[in-house]
């Protein structure tokens, strides 16, 4: 399923009256142009990879600018990081290479898509693996190019943490609290073409408010691949399965909630 724009409609012309032979979801789009079927899943799992790891390595890019060389005064970088964030997001996801593999960029989203009936479930695995492997691999081209100060407090690779009155029950009701809330704006959006088309700026939109507000406080993922990577590679392991399983569970609760008030369709397999 793709999350960027979808095509303007086709005004029928006169002629014949041609029934479609199959109805499911919308697969992603191929590179190849509308009637060619859609892509196959080994260059949509690349395209994810490769998007995530330079979501990841400009991230990692931010945050060394924005923290790096002057540690005080950090009042207004979440602020600002979110706003550079959704920016990135929304064109990323409207690039070649996020129509071609429909932008998803997180494994949650995948989750979601899968749970509302519009992403094979099959896909959902490579699609995930290949999120977190260009997680890692965008964070570690970051560590190359900008050298120990990407690694080193305050940057830590962009590894996020919680302020330490958070405890891990309120990071994960955080975490997944902000996944449900996108899902049912998914599916809401993905009901009509013209939802579709402003998905990539919703999601943009949302990433930024997510990252402003909840960044001091929970950190502010909502992602598993925003924190696999950086958190592997500062060894800041300790709560990474509170941002793993959060935006999770947060993503099937969020599709069972649309399921109850008619948004989801039947799941995909």
């Amino acid at each position: 399923m793709t999350l960027t724009p979808a095509p303007e409609p086709v005004v029928p012309r006169p002629g014949p009256e041609i029934r479609p032979t199959t109805v499911g979801h919308r697969a992603p789009e191929s590179p190849h142009g509308p009637d060619a079927g859609p892509a196959p899943l080994l260059p949509r799992a690349v395209c994810e990879a490769a998007l995530t790891a330079l979501l990841l390595f400009l991230i990692v890019t931010a945050v060394r600018w924005l923290v790096g060389p002057d540690p005080g005064s950090a009042a207004a970088r979440p602020a600002v990081l979110g706003g550079v964030v959704g920016i990135l997001l929304a064109l990323l996801m409207l690039s070649p290479p996020g129509r071609c593999s429909g932008g998803h960029l997180n494994p949650a989203v995948t989750v979601a898509l899968w749970r509302l009936g519009v992403f094979p479930g099959r896909e959902v695995v490579p699609y995930a693996v290949a999120q977190l492997a260009g997680s890692v691999s965008g964070v570690w081209c970051a560590g190359l190019v900008w050298g120990p100060a990407a690694g080193r407090p305050p940057v830590r690779h962009a590894s996020v943490r919680a302020d330490p009155a958070w405890g891990d029950a309120v990071v994960l009701a955080a975490e997944a609290g902000v996944l449900a809330g996108s899902t049912l704006m998914l599916a809401v959006l993905l009901a009509s073409p013209g939802g579709r088309r402003v998905l990539p700026y919703a999601v943009g939109l949302t990433t930024a408010l997510v990252i402003g507000v909840l960044g001091p406080l929970s950190g502010g993922s909502a992602n598993p691949a925003r924190q696999f990577g950086p958190a592997l590679l500062a060894g800041d392991t300790g709560r990474l399965w509170v941002y793993v399983l959060g935006p999770a569970v947060g993503a099937v609760l969020g599709a069972w909630c649309a399921g109850r008030t008619g948004l989801r369709r039947p799941s995909s397999r």
